[in-house]
């Protein structure tokens, strides 16, 4: 997956890597905007076993 990322990109190896470093700052973002906040009310980490 990461060569097919790589082969994709256009321009030199330094512009690719920033390219590639920004979509995973993308990706991170994405996550704890979106995605975690949508999976929250679902993960039992509130409920209280032990009395």
């Amino acid at each position: 997956m990461y060569a097919a990322l790589w082969r994709v990109l256009p321009g030199p190896t330094w512009l690719r890597a920033l390219i590639l470093v920004l979509l995973a700052a993308a990706v991170v973002v994405a996550c704890f905007a979106w995605v975690f906040p949508a999976l929250a009310p679902y993960m039992p980490f509130n409920d209280v076993t032990v009395q």
